[in-house]
């Protein structure tokens, strides 16, 4: 049984179909990434496993137990966590606050994760743990959401486009807290345009085109996909994929 299954979604908004009877898996202890255009679906699809939006058809299930009619509050205590395209950051608050902040709905819950100071080790905040949020530049602000992700404990986590804003060396070191991560046992489903962090780091990547599953497959399959190649990578294939 997946830790994550997502059985043929269908999500209209008016006319316009958002998701097409999309179906993926994600399995404890892998990255499974989740690529494709700007609105082909990635971010709709994040809100309907967290329960920000509704489906009109098809189901969600963690560890088997369905999802589809459960409020936001209660997936979170099940352990699925997320971060945003879209910066969702305590502003006012110290980094060290925002991880707090997180970890005491984990207390609540019972688990017993890392320590707060573990994991600002971990994603490399130690140093800036006493300043602002929002005076963060936007790289290092992405590894505050991770870190207040990682404070809930949580068993599936949804990372959307965390590496934005990231050069090359932060998007590495990005890189091996994602894998340590993923060696603890927790199930990662990653959305990123860095189509090369994506090949480098996932097991297996879906592609989503206008709303449906284009592909599914092994880095090497998607990259050898010329369907893939000719709707969403093109040339980065090819030449690096930058």
């Amino acid at each position: 049984m997946s830790l994550l299954e997502v059985d043929h979604v269908t999500v209209k908004f008016g006319g316009h179909l958002a998701l097409n009877d999309v179906s993926l898996a994600v399995e404890p202890g892998t990255i499974t990434g989740l690529i494709g255009p700007n609105g082909a679906g990635k971010t709709t699809l994040f809100n309907v496993v967290t329960g920000l939006l509704a489906p009109q058809r098809g189901e969600v299930r963690l560890d088997g137990r369905p999802l589809t009619k459960l409020p936001p509050y209660r997936r979170a205590r099940l352990g699925l966590a997320r971060t945003f395209q879209r910066l969702e950051l305590f502003g006012l608050l110290t980094v060290r606050e925002n991880v707090e902040l997180a970890a005491s709905r984990r207390t609540r819950r019972g688990g017993d994760g890392l320590s707060v100071d573990e994991i600002l080790s971990l994603v490399g905040l130690t140093d800036v743990a006493d300043d602002r949020a929002d005076e963060l530049p936007t790289g290092r602000a992405r590894l505050v959401e991770l870190a207040r992700a990682l404070a809930t404990d949580p068993r599936l986590l949804l990372l959307d486009e965390p590496a934005s804003g990231q050069d090359d060396r932060e998007t590495d070191a990005f890189r091996e807290v994602l894998l340590q991560v993923a060696a603890q046992g927790v199930g990662i489903l990653l959305v990123e345009h860095d189509v090369a962090l994506v090949m480098r780091t996932c097991e297996r990547v879906h592609v989503l085109d206008f709303g449906s599953l284009l592909a599914a497959g092994t880095p090497a399959e998607i990259q050898g996909n010329q369907a893939v190649r000719d709707a969403y990578l093109g040339s980065a294939v090819g030449g690096g994929m930058t």
